[in-house]
């Protein structure tokens, strides 16, 4: 978690380690990939037909392979598309590097190489009493702004400094654990999964605005407080029920300082107390497999499916335009120029997140590739990454919630990087 200089500016040692297996293994990560989708469905298939005692008996493969219908569909849809992708058969649509390509060739390798380190040592931020001791440290700051658990701090850090897929796991974690009610876990979700700095940057290069990067970092991190704060006290987030995993009520007591105790001493105490529960190296391997194995056979096949139907929508359909044509009238209200063009950037950022940027490519004015570049960041919700993760994590968010929440986020963040554009321009 400790951010180190890189050549793209600052990230984290866990995105490194990513990086450098995704060097290694190189063009075979989409082979082991399309392994690990097939072997989801053939372990699907044998949990619902076979129902073998192994699985039945067992919480953590019975909640991996026996899924509702609707994921079994999707696993379907996954291996479908992996496999025309992969050999390049079937229609052109589905696996052109616009499309499926993009997923298998492009996201799923770094989601590979993320999920398994981030997998394998996520018990170090979860169970040797790191997010005690923020919970009792950060909880006056974080539930009176943002209506949420100390802890959760650590989510959002972890997302800021390496990337929303590691908050999303996090926080889905923490959620099963019963650390985290229904809406907490909603709210983190879909309002802390923020995107790394080193992906702003990415998108900002594409673009060509590299040189506002101080102003450009400024307006997403700004707007992005500002719908973190706005988006918990209204629906649909604030309809969440406030109870655990488990049913039970938050009753708010499990964050109180009792008497006798400073804020920080009764959070080393709490640290310490759950570090002494977690001296077992085994068991922390044995947690850290469930991980992975969690993240590559849960996650990676919705991402899949979802994602490829979203960008084959985007890329052969005008739906994305004929969404984005009532946002010209606030876009020309705005004062944005090439509003027309802009409109359909802004929905097609639901799909995937670097295709606002790609389209903002045919943009001449400076200020609204900025503007662009800016809102397809704070979006945070697009379904080739994040958007994929909640739906196939344990949060609970439906597709209709994950599609409102898009919409809030983008007409709450798009005045105001639209102001700090008309500064800076």
């Amino acid at each position: 978690m400790i951010p180190v200089p890189s050549k793209e500016g600052v990230t984290i040692p866990i995105a490194v380690l990513s990086e450098t297996l995704q060097n290694i293994l190189g063009s075979t990560i989409p082979a082991i990939m399309t392994g690990i989708i097939i072997l989801a469905l053939i372990g699907t298939m044998i949990a619902k037909i076979a129902k073998p005692k192994f699985i039945k008996n067992s919480p953590f493969l019975s909640a991996l392979f026996d899924i509702p219908v609707i994921w079994v569909i999707a696993r379907i849809l996954a291996v479908v598309f992996a496999i025309m992708v992969f050999f390049k058969i079937g229609p052109e649509a589905i696996w052109s590097e616009n499309t499926g390509g993009t997923l298998l060739y492009s996201l799923l390798p770094v989601l590979f190489s993320v999920f398994l380190f981030a997998g394998l040592l996520l018990p170090l931020l979860l169970n040797f009493g790191l997010l005690e001791f923020f919970g009792a440290m950060m909880t006056k700051f974080m539930r009176p702004i943002f209506k949420l658990p100390g802890r959760s701090s650590i989510d959002a850090l972890a997302s800021w400094l390496g990337d929303g897929t590691i908050g999303v796991l996090l926080t889905s974690k923490q959620y099963e654990e019963g650390h985290y009610t229904k809406r907490e876990a909603a709210i983190i979700g879909t309002t802390f999964s923020v995107v790394s700095i080193t992906f702003s940057i990415v998108v900002l290069k594409e673009v060509g605005l590299m040189h506002y990067f101080v102003p450009y970092y400024f307006a997403v991190t700004f707007s992005g407080i500002i719908a973190a704060i706005i988006l918990p006290r209204i629906w649909p987030l604030s309809n969440k029920s406030n109870t655990f995993i488990n049913g039970k009520e938050d009753d708010n007591t499990a964050e109180l300082i009792p008497d006798g105790y400073s804020r920080l001493g009764y959070g080393i105490e709490q640290a310490q107390l759950q570090a002494k529960k977690s001296s077992s190296v085994k068991a922390f391997f044995i947690d850290g497999s469930k991980n992975i194995l969690d993240m590559w056979i849960g996650v990676a096949p919705i991402v899949m499916a979802l994602g490829t139907v979203a960008l084959v929508i985007a890329e052969y359909t005008p739906l994305f335009q004929w969404l984005g044509l009532p946002f010209i009238p606030l876009l020309e209200l705005l004062n944005i120029p090439e509003a027309t063009a802009a409109s359909q950037t802004l929905v097609v950022g639901f799909a995937d997140m670097f295709l606002p940027s790609i389209l903002a490519g045919g943009i001449e004015s400076d200020m609204t590739r900025f503007i662009i570049a800016g809102v397809s960041v704070t979006q945070l919700i697009y379904m080739s990454e994040v958007g994929g993760l909640l739906i196939g994590s344990k949060i609970p968010v439906n597709m209709k919630d994950l599609i409102i929440l898009f919409l809030l986020r983008t007409l709450i963040t798009l005045p105001i990087i639209t102001l700090i554009a008309h500064l800076v321009f």
